[in-house]
């Protein structure tokens, strides 16, 4: 996730708004350290954005469980959870997946099982069918420069940019 948002964010954010992505090593390094980050960060106005992918877990319980973990600690915090991987925002735009690794992937947006991305249950491995040698952090590095911020069918992915754009809102 971190090679994809260090990718996007800086299309999306103002230019005066710094960011720093922090990667983790896995779901549970994550939740082990969130509470330490959100404790011990005191530089003022900022905003802490929580991505977690869905994979199997209930949506909404796995929002609410984060969001505890997050409570108590004065800090605003974003959390947004891509249903069900990342790569369901790939989906999303598959012209830029097309772009990146030069074979055309558009027409299976008009498969039935693939109009929705966020309904695929398993994108990533969806993916690696018609992309081979994709790779998490090689494909976050090949498909974000050619994403269409705005055009990009993935309702967890529109979700996401919403939220940021509000972070970044006066007031």
């Amino acid at each position: 996730m971190k090679a994809l948002l260090d990718i996007i964010l800086p299309r999306i954010l103002p230019d005066n708004v710094d960011f720093v992505t922090i990667p983790h090593d896995g779901k549970s390094d994550l939740r082990k350290s969130l509470p330490i980050k959100l404790r011990g960060w005191n530089e003022p106005d900022t905003a802490f954005v929580v991505l977690h992918d869905q994979d199997s877990n209930d949506c909404r319980q796995l929002k609410n469980e984060l969001a505890a973990l997050c409570s108590g600690f004065g800090k605003r915090v974003l959390i947004r959870i891509p249903c069900h991987e990342m790569e369901s925002w790939y989906w999303g735009d598959l012209a830029a997946a097309s772009a990146a690794y030069g074979k055309d992937l558009t027409h299976l947006g008009r498969n039935r099982i693939y109009r929705d991305p966020d309904a695929i249950v398993n994108p990533k491995r969806e993916l690696k069918r018609y992309l081979p040698a994709l790779t998490q952090t090689d494909g976050a590095k090949r498909i974000a420069p050619h994403m269409d911020l705005r055009n990009n069918t993935s309702y967890s992915f529109e979700v996401f940019l919403k939220g940021i754009q509000s972070l970044c809102e006066p007031g």
